[in-house]
This record gives structure tokens, C-alpha cells and sequence, in this order.
């Protein structure tokens, strides 16, 4: 297992500005960010950093500043971002312009290994969030030579994470016929991730998606924030729904790659190991994040280059993107 692992001191860490980040998988259950919560501390009992709460501490002030420097920028992201125009040189596509940030995204620092063509990348957020959370993450993207980058915004009145998925479908294939891609990557933060992977092995978008990487995302279920229970969807979020059900059933032949990332210091994971994804028929890997919490994970530098690094490593094996034949979203899957 990986082990990403970050500076003690909260200085090192800290926003240099107001920094666009989620609301998170529980917005709405912001005590939860507490210290002094017993249900925090239980939450982190036997996490082996912890052996005084300044880790704890440390990790909530840095929760508190983002979220306070998200609410000031959030409305920015409340509208959708304009499609990439077929043929649209790089200047003009996704992540050459930060539409949030008002100015063009620094110059790409190179390619990906061995001159390959990275597949487009959708950005998903997470619950009562929007697609200003990844402001930092597209930039980064961007810098490091990806050209299509889209983020897209799911409405926090969608009562059903099922439905949620289905038009992530929709959307995919859209962007796929835009981009002339066979595939796309998705990065789903919180509940992001888990509406991308319902729509992988249950809705058979594991013929569109090539990698899915997760960031604090509650794969089995989580029971924090009672406050929030009344959603729909969050109920859909916690352990034993019929929704994490389903997605414990047998997926035989996904062919997608599953990378989780989770935090030993996630408030809004209970238990913290829910973020991990566990299942037979699936091809994960689970990277712990050491020291950072929930709603940092979208935007801290190093989970940015734990990303990049995630989605490159099919870069050197996939076709050349000429060759790559369009497959219908509804062709069965083969073993």
C-alpha cells in the first residue's frame, strides 16, 4: 500500500490564498470538523500519528481556513464550464483557461512519458459542492500537459446517486465524441466518486473510463453527520443502504482501475478505512494520505502530483489515441 505522507508543521501547508475547495461529502455537517467532538476522536482512535491531538489539531485549522477560503469563491463555480469546440487548438480547450481563475493556466511543463496523448480528464465533486473545488488540481493538470480537462457540476437536488450516474453517462459520451476519445479519467472527490463509480460497474461505464481515482470517497459507507441524514443521497452514503449494497455485488470483467486515495485524518469518513476500496472482481489501489483531512485532499499539492502520477501510469501501454476503436456505451462486456 502507498503511503503519501506531509509536513507536521501547518505552515508548510498552508493556503497562500483563498483556495476554491469543497464543501465536502457532509457540508452541511460542519461540527463534525470539531476537535473536541468525541465522535472525531473515535474516528481516529488507533490512528498511530496521534499519539498526542496536535496532529488532530493541526488538521483542523487547515479544514477550517479552506473551507472559509471556499466559501468566498464558490459562487464562481455554480455555473456549468463551456464545452472544448471540436478541433479547438490547446489554447482553447479545458485547462489552458482557469474560467474561475480568470487567466490563462501556466505554460505545460512537457508531455506525458513517451510522448503519449493523455485521455481527457472529468473532475467530480463532491456533495453540495461545485467545480470550483478544482481550480488547483485542473492548474496542475494542466501545467503538466494535460489538454482536456472538463469539470462538471451535478445539482445538490439530485435525489438519487443512481440517476446522478446515468447522466454522467450521458455527459461522458458527449465528451467523448467532442474530444474524439474512446476513454476519459475521472478524479471524484467524495461523493463525486462514487456516482463515477456506480456508473463504471453497474451502468457498464467501464467501456468509457479508463482510470477512476477517488479522493476521500465513502466506498462502503459512512455515518457521520446526522445532521445531513434527511438528504436522500445521504442516506444512499451510509453503510448497508441498498446503494452500497449493490456495489458489493459481483462486477466480473471491469475493466476500469480503481486508485483510492484516504486520509487517516478524514472527519467525514467513519470508519477511515471506508475510503478504501475493497472488492474481488475490481482492479484497485489504495494510497493512505497522512496528516491531511477531507476537504484539504482536492487541493494539496502533493495529492495533486499522487494524481498525475495515478493517471500516467497507463500512459506508456495505451494505443497510440488514433487507433483507439469508439466503443458503443452499450456493447457487452468480455472477460
Amino acid at each position: 500500500m502507498k503511503v503519501l505522507s506531509f509536513p507536521r508543521r501547518l505552515g508548510a501547508c498552508r493556503p497562500r490564498s483563498p483556495i476554491p475547495i469543497g464543501l465536502g461529502l457532509l457540508g452541511l455537517g460542519a461540527l463534525s470538523l470539531n476537535p473536541l467532538n468525541p465522535e472525531t476522536f473515535r474516528v481516529l482512535r488507533g490512528v498511530h500519528d496521534l499519539r498526542a491531538p496536535a496532529a488532530l489539531l493541526r488538521a483542523t485549522a487547515l479544514e477550517l481556513a479552506i473551507l472559509a477560503g471556499h466559501v468566498l469563491l464558490y459562487p464562481t463555480g455554480l455555473t456549468a464550464e463551456h464545452p472544448v469546440r471540436p478541433g479547438a487548438a490547446p489554447s482553447e480547450g479545458p485547462g489552458a483557461e482557469d474560467p474561475l481563475a480568470g487567466a490563462p493556466a501556466p505554460t505545460p511543463l512537457g508531455g506525458p512519458p513517451g510522448g503519449a496523448d493523455h485521455p481527457p480528464v472529468v473532475l467530480l465533486h463532491g456533495f453540495v459542492d461545485n467545480r470550483s473545488v478544482f481550480v488547483l488540481l485542473r492548474r496542475s493538470l494542466a501545467r503538466h500537459g494535460w489538454r482536456h480537462l472538463e469539470c462538471l457540476n451535478h445539482s445538490p437536488l439530485t435525489p438519487d446517486i443512481r440517476a446522478a450516474a446515468a447522466l454522467l453517462g450521458t455527459q461522458i459520451e458527449a465528451i467523448c465524441a467532442r474530444t474524439g476519445r474512446s476513454e476519459v479519467d475521472i478524479v471524484g472527490h467524495s461523493l463525486g466518486g462514487l456516482i463515477a463509480r456506480y456508473y463504471i460497474q453497474c451502468l457498464g461505464g467501464d467501456l468509457r473510463v479508463r482510470t477512476l481515482v477517488t479522493l476521500g470517497t465513502p466506498h462502503s459507507g459512512t455515518t457521520v453527520a446526522p445532521l445531513a441524514s434527511a438528504h436522500p443521497v445521504v442516506r444512499q452514503m451510509r453503510p448497508g443502504s441498498g446503494l452500497i449494497e449493490e456495489l458489493r455485488g459481483p462486477a466480473p470483467g471491469c475493466r476500469t482501475r480503481f486508485v483510492s486515495f484516504w486520509s487517516d485524518l478524514d472527519q467525514l469518513m467513519v470508519p477511515i478505512e471506508t475510503a478504501r476500496i475493497e472488492h474481488p472482481d475490481l482492479i484497485t489501489e489504495n494510497v493512505q494520505v497522512s496528516g491531511v483531512g477531507h476537504l484539504a485532499m482536492p487541493v494539496h499539492p502533493a495529492v495533486a502530483a499522487g494524481i498525475r502520477r495515478a493517471l500516467e501510469e497507463n500512459d506508456s501501454t495505451d494505443p497510440a489515441p488514433d487507433v483507439l476503436p469508439v466503443v458503443p456505451p452499450t456493447a457487452e462486456r468480455s472477460n
